[in-house]
């Protein structure tokens, strides 16, 4: 006859809790020991170890101290602490499976049996540690079934963890608290049909010696390992919390290094590569036609006449032609291909694979001929064209520098040739790269030597013949070449930017001979100035004009700054804000060569202007040509109805000076009066011609 006992449900349930916690507890483990490495790692492994052990040994003592019978039951500490420690090595092992990267099904069967096993033998360890007047007998089908139950629930739970395992699968908190549920039951489960299968031999009868101390020692049992559970449960959410954080701030620097990466090798309008990257790709496609005894071809694009589109109609919308015509060489070339853009209105095409001369030229017509379709812009249909250069490895260059410059050089000579031409690379070109490098070097030096001076052009009235201001236009004193027109050297100062350092000395020097004249008895002469693109959006030139007032003693209202209409129409609102503040300083300004641009109106009426040029292009033909002669009488009207002087430029014959007289016209300048002169040759001209001796009106209108 067996000795039956009964189960204290309210223990049976704190037991079912623990391990519900225990498994919910290991998933937060093997998530911080899949992410960590090294010593964390063992750590984590060896906490976890020790908390999901003590977590399911506290389940099955719990458990077995639920178990109420008739006669005193007493534990060997030895055999108890044993069982702990299975636990704990069964819980490593269970541990340390989920952290390898792959588990197979073979793998994942053979370590759920040992952790089915291992877990087996602690509760049944742990059922020797029982000390009572009668020896245990145990049912082997359910001693069979526990561990049958144990080596499942111990394969279910590896693999719920080795898939819980991720931060992201851990933030599942459903899923994670249904799998932890299951596997609580399934410890339980293996617990309680272990307890089952054990038998009790009555030999001696009495009755029960358990008292209310069991009950207290299972629940300070649960506490204690509740609050082990609890502190790994904490740490390891904590750690994961950190983990996650610093993960985020590492993807997001990780991020900012790829953009700012990409940043480098890209140019920001068209985010096609820049010349850094365009000379990676070179210097790949230069390794690779070594390996085999290849070639391939480089091409130089320029948009012909993109400054006079970027004047008349501002840089904005020069800015999206130049971001459409990026579109179309992308879209025109194979993924292979590299298309660059490495500055201003300047793109770069590089063809890596072979290909012979006539299929590189078929190839530069079809780009040419796509880049030349009309495009819309802002509303407007544009149409541009392109010079196209090309040279070819290894005959035109061997490096990155030589195959660029040989390229260039192509363009440039395309170029002089006429717009949207197409030019390979020969000897012969060198000879003209290398007059523009002499020619940037040359005003470098002669800007440096002060080479340059200035000669004047009178402005008459047309009212009195009197002299009412002077032009300055400058020339260059070459030590080699002689005198130069400014046709000759001010392109290329403004593709250089030398145009600003040069406009500078220009006002210096200007505003300096003025004053000289004003001393010599002509007081009052007014001297005009013209301002390049590159000088009109300088911030620094309002300070600019005052620092060459100032060195000179020149009055502002003697000052005139000449500025062309296209000029004003690249920014109407930034050339507003730049012209108030010379005016405010008494410095005259005055819209040169009108008529060429694209004024709108509405605008020029708000300028503060005091004086309109008529472009001389209006006034060679204006006594032959109605049209003509037209538009310089609507330029007048249009510069009175608007209180502003009107001047004609290019004035030739005494014809020419008649009919703008009849047009009520109100000053000239031009060859029928005199030739720009050098300062020494314009003061005896002076004194030869009526100059204005009273002061000048105020002709502050604005």
């Amino acid at each position: 006859m067996n000795v039956s006992g009964s189960y204290n449900l309210w223990l049976v349930s704190l037991s079912v809790f623990i391990a519900v916690t225990a498994a919910y507890t290991s998933f937060s483990f093997a998530s911080r020991i899949t992410s960590t490495s090294g010593k964390v790692r063992l750590l984590w492994l060896g906490g976890g170890a020790v908390a999901m052990g003590a977590g399911i040994w506290s389940m099955h003592f719990i458990g077995m101290l639920a178990y109420r019978m008739s006669f005193p039951v007493h534990y060997d500490v030895r055999i108890t602490v044993l069982s702990l420690l299975m636990a704990i090595l069964v819980s490593g092992f269970a541990l340390r499976m989920t952290s390898l990267p792959r588990i197979g099904p073979a793998s994942l069967l053979v370590a759920g049996t040992l952790m089915g096993l291992g877990i087996g033998a602690m509760h049944y360890t742990g059922m020797m540690a029982m000390k009572m007047p009668m020896s245990i007998r145990y049912d082997p089908f359910l001693v069979f079934l526990s561990i049958l139950i144990a080596v499942s629930a111990s394969t279910a739970a590896l693999w719920v963890v080795s898939t819980l395992r991720s931060d992201k699968a851990i933030a599942d908190l459903p899923k994670k608290f249904l799998s932890a549920l299951i596997m609580g039951a399934a410890i339980s489960g293996m617990h309680y049909t272990g307890m089952a299968a054990a038998r009790f031999p009555l030999k001696m009868s009495g009755t029960s010696l358990q008292n209310s101390s069991d009950a207290w020692l299972a629940v300070t049992i649960g506490l204690a390992s509740f609050m082990i559970l609890a502190i790994g449960l904490i740490l390891s959410l904590v750690d994961s919390h950190l983990a996650t954080r610093t993960a985020g701030l590492v993807g997001s620097l990780k991020a900012a290094n790829e953009k700012l990466h990409y940043l480098a090798l890209h140019d920001g309008l068209t985010r096609l590569p820049n010349r850094t990257l365009l000379e990676d790709r070179v210097d790949q496609a230069v390794r690779h036609a070594r390996s085999g005894d290849g070639t391939f071809s480089v091409f130089f694009l320029d948009v012909d006449r993109f400054k006079p589109i970027n004047d008349s109609l501002g840089h904005s919308t020069g800015d999206k032609v130049l971001q459409q015509m990026a579109s179309r060489l992308s879209a025109a070339v194979g993924p292979e291909d590299t298309v660059a853009r490495i500055g201003g209105d300047e793109f770069v095409i590089v063809f890596p694979e072979k290909k012979d001369p006539g299929k590189v030229h078929e190839i530069a017509r079809r780009i040419r001929d796509c880049v030349a379709e009309s495009m819309e812009v802002d509303g407007q249909s544009l149409s541009v064209t392109t010079s196209i250069g090309i040279s070819l490895f290894p005959h035109d260059g061997t490096t990155f520098r030589t195959l660029l410059a040989s390229a260039d050089s192509a363009m440039y000579y395309a170029k002089s040739k006429g717009p949207g031409q197409i030019q390979f690379y020969s000897g012969e070109m060198n000879d003209s790269a290398a007059l523009r490098i002499e020619m940037e070097n040359d005003l470098r030096r002669g800007i440096e030597k002060e080479e340059f001076v200035l000669y004047y052009q009178p402005k008459v009235s047309l009212a009195t013949g009197e002299v009412e201001s002077v032009e300055a236009l400058v020339r260059w004193n070459h030590p080699e070449k002689g005198i130069l027109p400014p046709h000759y050297f001010i392109p290329r100062a403004e593709e250089t930017g030398l145009i600003i350092p040069l406009g500078r000395w220009i006002m210096d020097r200007a505003c300096r001979e003025a004053v000289i004249w004003h001393q010599a008895g002509f007081p009052r002469l007014r001297v005009a100035v013209n301002l390049s693109a590159l000088q009109f959006i300088n911030q620094d030139l309002v300070r600019e004009i005052l620092t060459a007032l100032e060195r000179s003693g020149l009055s502002p209202e003697c000052l005139e700054l000449e500025i062309t209409e296209s000029l004003l129409m690249q920014d109407p609102d930034a050339a507003m804000r730049t012209l108030s503040g010379i005016r405010e300083k008494g410095v005259h300004v005055a819209i040169d060569d009108f008529g060429t641009g694209y004024s709108s109106f509405s605008y020029l009426k708000k300028f503060p202007l005091d004086r309109l040029k008529i472009d001389r292009s209006f006034i060679t033909d204006i006594c032959d040509n109605p049209n003509d002669a037209a538009i310089v009488r609507t330029i007048i009207t249009l510069g009175h109805n608007l209180n502003l002087k009107v001047i004609a430029e290019g004035v030739e014959s005494q014809a020419q000076l008649e009919m703008l007289k009849t047009m009520e016209c109100d000053a000239y300048q031009g060859f029928y009066n005199s030739r720009p002169l050098p300062p020494g040759e314009l003061a005896e001209r002076l004194k030869e011609m009526r100059i204005l001796k009273t002061p000048l009106p105020d002709e502050d209108t604005t």
